[in-house]
Formats: structure tokens, sequence, C-alpha cells
């Protein structure tokens, strides 16, 4: 595996460990999920285990939409 190395300043190295640490990784993993979801457009790992079916809220109710408008033609 490759390693690359890059300087931010120092308030975006702030803002780094701190998602990271908010993500429970580390700054090294942190940022490399972070780059390969962004260069490969890949779900991060266990993602929909995460996010399918966590609405823990009322149930989501879609009102009527109504009736379609007629309009002139272009």
């Amino acid at each position: 595996m490759a390693q690359l190395h890059f300087y931010v300043p120092d308030e975006v190295a702030k803002e780094i460990r701190r998602r990271a640490q908010q993500s429970r990784l580390t700054v090294s993993r942190y940022l490399a999920e972070l780059v390969k979801r962004e260069t490969l457009n890949e779900w991060p790992e266990d993602y929909f285990e995460h996010v399918t079916g966590q609405w823990k809220g009322e149930p989501l109710l879609r009102e009527p939409e109504g009736e379609y408008e007629d309009r002139p033609g272009l």
C-alpha cells in the first residue's frame, strides 16, 4: 500500500483530527477512507447497514400531490 505525504494549514489539521476522532478512526484511516470515497466513487464499507431502516421518528407520510397542471406547450 502506498504512503502519501502532504501539508495542510493548522486549522485544517485540527478539523481533520476532530472528525477522525468523532468517526472513531485514526487520522490515517479517516483520510484514507475520505480519499478512497472521493476518488473511487464507492460507498463506504457498511454504509447501508448504518443508514437503511434507521429512521426512529414518526412514520413519514406522503401528502396527496393533487392534480397535474395543464400547461401550454412550448
